[in-house]
């Protein structure tokens, strides 16, 4: 039999917008509290800002690894990815996890994996590789230079839930991981049985064929066709807010690096984003974000940062925002934050003397 992919859909690593849904983070943010961390400190950045909405439906892949290695470090884990993934339950797959009951065996259930993953994160994607008796699933991660604990709490999960979802203990299958092997081995064995291996040129695992005819215990087949037509409005729904978000991130970065070369209006941004003035405005639209809109916040964010610049003079600012006169980025300044660039300087004069002596 020849070999054959089964589909998948492999993103742009580290895609703009890259999210995790919350539910996926559950196992993760469960482990921490039975280890008797205190979120409300692990949930900041570097600037006290919080990483995620507890109450909301999403946070930033970025801030997932964050968390999962904070939390290793905090726990003093090594292994702390095996035993996130030992937390997964059916919610952490979200909407998918119950489209996934309702197929007839492993093989289908291996399909709309592939399909719908994007519903819980864009960690990752999943393919499988059939050649003759052998299956082989790899897992391609959309953040390479990611610690262990990503790999290996995704297989580390796969392995607890697929228990669960067959009904028994399912027989080992060897893995291999991309990462080098760490000085113990032992809670790999334990998870996942002798055949642990590292070093390997992707992350993958292999198994009998056969596997994929195992019927699913107690499928709910019947509910199928409505699972999948909302699951496919959701993953619609998230690629058109991809897109969106991507359109506005390389708006905000060609603005930043075009102000200071007067090459800042809306002709200008669009040609260098090969689009017509008239399709950066429809896809801005589309975004329920203005050119405008954009343009003032990054010249904000921009003033906030080279304002903590003791060195830039106030007429050195003007220049690198893109305003011909020093007076028209004062009137700009007092808008956005109702008082003067020189004001703010003074009001953070302290944060100013620290970062200068950084």
């Amino acid at each position: 039999m020849p070999e054959h992919r089964v589909h998948s859909t492999l993103a742009a690593r580290s895609a703009p917008g890259a999210s995790v849904a919350l539910a996926y983070a559950q196992p993760l943010l469960e482990l921490l509290e039975e280890r008797g961390q205190n979120l409300a400190q692990i949930n900041q950045d570097e600037r006290g800002h919080p990483l995620f909405n507890p109450s909301g439906e999403t946070m930033s892949a970025t801030s997932y690894l964050r968390l999962l290695d904070e939390g290793a470090k905090r726990c003093a884990d090594p292994q702390f990815g095996l035993h996130v993934g030992e937390k997964v339950k059916l919610g952490t797959y979200n909407v998918y996890g119950m489209l996934l009951m309702s197929c007839r065996d492993f093989g289908e259930a291996f399909q709309q994996t592939m399909r719908y993953e994007a519903l819980a994160h864009d960690l990752g994607r999943s393919e499988l590789i059939v050649d003759g008796d052998v299956a082989e699933y790899r897992w391609h991660s959309h953040f390479p230079d990611a610690s262990p604990h990503l790999a290996e709490s995704v297989f580390a999960g796969i392995r607890v839930f697929g228990d669960w979802f067959a009904g028994s203990k399912l027989p080992h299958a060897p893995v291999y991981f991309q990462h080098a092997a760490p000085e113990d081995i032992s809670e790999h064995r334990r998870v996942f049985g002798p055949g642990v291996h590292f070093g390997a040129s992707c992350h993958h695992s292999r198994f009998p064929a056969a596997l994929l005819n195992w019927p699913v215990p107690h499928a709910d087949t019947g509910l199928s066709a409505i699972l999948r037509q909302h699951a496919d409005q959701l993953l619609m729904q998230k690629h058109r807010q991809h897109r969106e978000h991507e359109i506005v991130h390389s708006l905000r970065q060609t603005i930043s690096e075009q102000l200071a070369n007067e090459q800042w209006r809306l002709n200008d941004i669009a040609a260098t984003l090969q689009l017509s003035p008239r399709t950066l405005q429809r896809k801005l639209a589309e975004a329920g974000v203005s050119f405008q809109q954009i343009l003032d916040e990054t010249r904000h964010e921009l003033a906030l940062s080279y304002l903590q610049n003791a060195d830039f003079s106030l007429s050195d600012i003007a220049f690198l925002l893109g305003y011909r006169e020093q007076s028209a980025f004062q009137h700009a300044f007092k808008e956005w934050t109702g008082v003067t660039p020189g004001a703010w300087r003074l009001q953070h004069r302290g944060t100013l003397n620290n970062c200068h002596q950084a």
